[in-house]
């Protein structure tokens, strides 16, 4: 039986019943935006490496290991985010085929090596570094939500380093960096390929983005059609619907 500390509790991955998942109101539990980027995400179906950094709680690589047969490894900088990570890897018996670390991306290279990884995916920190005055009671969500540790171009920087040359790198933000990101995506050699806005509600502005560039493509972007996560009646979309639990 895995252990459980403090107020950490056991939930189901979404409508995936036969996996679970080790989450803290006070330490970290996912959100939207990681469901939709491993949704987004282009994966090999049978074989491949797929890197994770900023995985939390391992929840992007648990959700990827439904649609694919590939070793996934995440990478997060908080110790303890990092073990709940590992003791969900446990909880779902998946230790052959995925691996987490606790460990910061800028330091990755002589453990993971460069070039190595078919995808890399990412669901960093949005925000700039506050003033301390500014920071969260809770460090957790400060850390996890804001560059403290880790800024935009260092994970971009670590995403080209790790994705093979044809690569993908697939990473859902705030749309407000759009421009830091394409900028910091050719800086790299990451050629921005798929591009998707999410809107809260038909006539919202958008308030998340899922962009997918490939490591020395070519030039030739698509552009998505939009993605509404709520109704009027604040029910689900169909189509968020079928993302989140599997109904499509």
């Amino acid at each position: 039986m895995v252990k459980l500390y403090d107020d950490e509790r056991i939930d189901y991955l979404l409508s995936e019943e036969s996996m679970h998942i080790i989450q803290s109101p006070e330490v970290f539990a996912f959100s939207l935006d990681a469901v939709l980027l491993a949704h987004f995400a282009y994966v090999p179906i049978r074989k491949g490496r797929i890197l994770d950094l900023c995985t939390g709680n391992g929840v992007v690589p648990l959700l990827l290991s439904r649609r694919t047969n590939a070793s996934i490894t995440g990478v997060e900088i908080q110790k303890r985010l990092a073990d709940m990570a590992e003791r969900s890897v446990e909880l779902n018996k998946l230790e052959n085929r995925l691996t987490m670390i606790h460990g910061d991306l800028k330091e990755m290279k002589a453990h993971l090596g460069h070039s190595t990884f078919d995808v890399v995916t990412c669901n960093p920190p949005y925000f700039p570094t506050p003033a301390v005055s500014e920071h969260n009671h809770n460090d957790y969500l400060t850390i996890a939500r804001h560059e403290v540790y880790t800024t935009l171009e260092d994970v971009i920087k670590a995403c080209k380093l790790h994705v093979r040359p044809g690569g993908k790198v697939a990473m859902v933000h705030r749309p407000g960096r759009l421009v830091d990101i394409i900028a910091l995506f050719r800086q790299y050699k990451i050629e921005p390929k798929r591009l998707q806005f999410v809107y809260p509600k038909r006539g919202r502005e958008a308030n998340m983005l899922l962009i997918e560039g490939t490591r020395d493509g070519s030039s030739d972007l698509t552009i998505l059609s939009p993605l509404y996560i709520y109704n009027e009646d604040n029910t689900y979309t169909t189509e968020a619907e079928g993302i989140i639990y599997g109904k499509q």
